[in-house]
């Protein structure tokens, strides 16, 4: 606890540089990862304390010490801790509701605007209707001035009752979770990007991908309002052109990437599958050397978790090539993950992990960006499972006329 107090007083001597503030749904990368970018003031790290769920006193601490124009915030975190612990802590609506209660207070006090997501439960969590109860009695704040709030749901299978749960909201919603933070700081940051989307053929826009429970074209859509992003036309000049690749032709595809990458910023969402990227479309865009000039990349996730953070990354990184490299090489990490390290560990080692499973780091390919080479520096178990691991990399620039050393966590 002291040292939660502690990272609370030097976290609030640098408040006044920050405008925007982010309260992530939990530490898992995805979520934490923009706390470590340098566009957002975060909560201290020592607030969220992995599968335990978030220190909610410190997180209304931190609420109460944050003074910024705009603040994006999960509606789960505040509320029950994070995804994981929403889906199973015994807690009444009200008192939910109650915790809830300090944004307003921000709003007020601050006259800052107020981005916040919740999230509609998945078919297993167990207090389902305690949180779609929330979300309906939300309603009416989705009325107030500076305030915009919008659902996402969570891993629907097929059958799932959370599309249309979320649908029956009188707010906006659709799918996603993770990349919803990601997402919201796109809009607070730079609201109106131009977007043209490019899919690697027509007939994916009409299919229904996992994990969404409607065609791939309504989760685009919806990713593209969250963000307050425009749609136009690759002849309108795109500020950012996403490449949707759903998995049929690599190599087709990377004909595209060709085509489109002279003229335009690309962030390519690969959705060949769910939590792992296409290595053979990998493969050609370390081979004609198209990865360390895309604007992002994502296959870490769902559908929507990969179009949201490759729109939320492109956009944000447009004119920051420094800031750009870094998120491709978290955006690799994360695609060697899925590829490689997770299934190395999974045939290996028994969870909860152990610090002998750090081991799987001895993989880790030589990777080089744009005159960078990307070693990885750290790699840990904070949720002692081998789904997601916190890593840090560094950038070691290869000549004398770049930046020696950028750390990144991810």
């Amino acid at each position: 606890m002291r040292g939660l107090v502690l990272a609370l007083f030097l976290w609030g001597l640098g408040l006044a540089q920050a405008s925007i503030f982010y309260l992530p749904l939990d530490d898992r990368p995805p979520n934490w990862a923009p706390c470590t970018w340098g566009l957002v003031a975060c909560p201290p790290k020592e607030a969220y304390r992995g599968p335990l769920g978030a220190d909610l006193q410190a997180l209304r601490v931190w609420l109460l010490a944050a003074p910024g124009e705009r603040l994006v915030a999960s509606l789960d975190a505040l509320a029950y801790g994070g995804l994981l612990q929403s889906r199973h802590l015994p807690l009444a609506p009200e008192d939910a509701l109650a915790r809830l209660g300090p944004l307003l207070s921000w709003r007020v006090r601050q006259g800052g605007e107020l981005l916040l997501f919740g999230v509609v439960p998945r078919w297993d969590a167990t207090w389902r209707q305690r949180n779609l109860a929330v979300l309906q009695a939300l309603t009416s704040w989705a009325r107030l001035p500076g305030v915009y709030l919008e659902a996402v749901w969570d891993d629907a299978l097929r059958n799932s009752p959370a599309p249309k749960e979320a649908k029956a909201l009188s707010y906006p919603s659709r799918p996603g979770a993770d990349e919803a933070g990601q997402v919201l700081l796109l809009r607070a940051l730079r609201p109106g990007l131009k977007v043209a989307v490019v899919y690697e053929e027509e007939a994916l826009e009409g299919r229904t991908t996992p994990y969404e429970g409607l065609p791939l074209r309504d989760t685009v859509t919806g990713v593209l309002q969250s963000a307050l992003a425009q749609r136009v036309s690759l002849e309108e000049g795109p500020d950012l052109v996403l490449y949707v690749y759903g998995g049929r032709n690599p190599r087709r595809a990377t004909q595209d990437l060709l085509r489109l990458m002279p003229r335009f910023p690309v962030a390519l969402a690969d959705l060949s599958r769910v939590n792992r990227g296409d290595a053979g479309l990998m493969a050609y865009l370390e081979g004609l050397g198209l990865y360390p000039r895309l604007a992002a990349y994502a296959a870490w996730g769902t559908p929507a978790n990969n179009l949201g953070s490759a729109l939320a990354q492109g956009g944000l990184f447009l004119r920051d090539r420094q800031g750009r490299l870094g998120r491709l090489a978290e955006a690799y990490f994360a695609y060697w993950w899925g590829e490689v390290g997770r299934p190395w560990m999974r045939a290996r080692f028994p969870e909860p992990l152990s610090v002998e499973a750090q081991r799987v780091a001895a993989l880790w390919p030589y990777l080089e960006l744009e005159g960078y080479r990307v070693d990885l520096e750290d790699l840990r178990f904070p949720w002692e499972r081998s789904f997601e691991a916190e890593v840090r990399l560094e950038l070691v620039a290869l000549s004398p006329g770049l930046a020696g050393r950028v750390r990144l966590t991810w």
